[in-house]
């Protein structure tokens, strides 16, 4: 049975689009998704069809993040988690909280937080049905 997921996509904002391009082409790149669709100052990231937009703002205004805002990336091993972070903090990312399992969040999580060059929080996390 295919189950439509919830949420169709998620889109940021970003006040440097070369640079946030270069950052999530090299992160995105740990959890096997890539570049799915571009137009002029915006790219859909994805494994098939884009589900998560990077942007200029539309209105022309300043890109912000919001405070209790962020965005979950699926990844599909701990060692997916690992490379996200490891890529996110040379590419530039502040540390948000290091890979690791979270008790609170569930036995079988495992995951990371960053925040992005225009101070986006971002997740990778692994669900461990074995460890549940």
């Amino acid at each position: 049975m295919n189950i439509t997921p919830c949420l169709s996509h998620v889109s940021v904002g970003t006040n440097n689009f070369d640079a946030a391009a270069q950052f999530y082409d090299q992160i995105l790149g740990a959890l096997d998704c890539q570049r799915v669709m571009e137009h002029p100052g915006a790219i859909g990231y994805g494994r098939k069809y884009p589900e998560f937009w990077l942007q200029i703002p539309i209105d022309g205004k300043a890109a912000g993040s919001a405070n209790g805002v962020h965005i979950g990336f699926f990844a599909t091993s701990k060692q997916q988690v690992d490379e996200f972070y490891q890529r996110a903090i040379a590419a530039g990312a502040r540390d948000e909280g290091a890979p690791g399992s979270r008790p609170h969040y569930g036995a079988a999580y495992y995951g990371c937080f960053v925040r992005d060059l225009d101070g986006h929080k971002i997740e990778a996390s692994f669900w461990d049905e074995s460890a549940a």
